[in-house]
């Protein structure tokens, strides 16, 4: 007859597919998100997000006041934009603003941006 494992023998880690070191069989929120945010197949780069920190300062704050940056995915940057003459504006800019960001990323983290009519100021 087959012997079922204990609850201690049968917990495994989520992500990892090995046995949990907790005493709880619990794994931390934080060794999870830990392992997600270091996982490579994700879209985005943890480090992305410092584009919304330095955004205003790479762009100037007539920019900034009408556009924001919305996502970042493989490397394209969406932007929401408050006007069409601020779309008109910005896809001249284009490169100059990619060349500002990833200077003050200090590495070439976008390689394209998409700016879109849209209210800057939404979360």
């Amino acid at each position: 007859m087959k012997r079922l494992k204990t609850r201690k023998e049968a917990a495994v880690h989520p992500l990892e597919g090995r046995p949990e070191k907790s005493s709880s069989g619990l794994t931390s929120l934080g060794d999870i998100l830990r392992k997600i945010m270091n996982d490579p197949s994700l879209p985005f780069s943890p480090e992305d997000a410092r584009i919304w920190h330095v955004w205003d300062a790479a762009v100037g704050q007539a920019i900034a006041q009408n556009a924001r940056p919305a996502w970042i995915r493989h490397g394209v940057l969406r932007v929401r934009v408050s006007g069409p003459i601020w779309l008109q504006e910005l896809e001249y800019a284009r490169e100059a603003i990619r060349e500002k960001l990833n200077a003050a990323l200090e590495r070439p983290a976008v390689r394209e941006i998409e700016f879109r009519l849209g209210d800057p100021s939404r979360d």
